[in-house]
């Protein structure tokens, strides 16, 4: 015989959805006899039903996604909002780019590739914007022949 009418009655009497309750596997017979909500009501005294308790949401799947996050994974593309300028600001793009290129003038100056005069202009020209990398930077400086003979 079926208990489904009464899981629903003890459903209504412990106030939760029919799924949260329990029979005891061992009370089975019991519970089928009882007809009555005052039978019901007794069972539950005696713990023969049960509501189960609520199931949370788990929280390890945002754990190892923190960890992740912790490490610098997981800023791709895909999860950024905002513009290029929210996430890296101009300047510190322009103190990047500026600063990669005057280490390698320094650099060409003390190996004697370049002359003073020639890393000063240089110097000028990467300091006004004319330079947007190290490369353009080289490839500038053999175009116009500046490499010291």
């Amino acid at each position: 015989m079926s208990v489904r009418m009464q899981k629903e009655l003890a459903a209504k009497i412990l106030k939760v959805g029919v799924s949260r309750v329990w029979i005891d596997p061992d009370r089975i017979e019991d519970v089928e006899l009882a007809i009555r909500r005052d039978d019901l009501r007794k069972l539950i005294h005696e713990g023969a039903i049960k509501a189960k308790p609520k199931s949370g949401v788990s929280k390890g799947r945002f754990r190892a996604r923190l960890i992740k996050k912790r490490k610098g994974q997981r800023i791709g593309p895909g999860s950024r909002k905002g513009k290029k300028g929210a996430h890296i600001s101009r300047k510190e793009i322009w103190m990047r780019t500026i600063r990669r290129i005057r280490r390698e003038l320094k650099f060409l100056r003390d190996k004697r590739r370049i002359t003073r005069q020639t890393y000063r202009t240089l110097y000028l020209r990467a300091k006004g914007g004319t330079f947007r990398s190290v490369a353009q930077l080289k490839t500038f400086i053999e175009q116009n022949k500046l490499y010291r003979r």
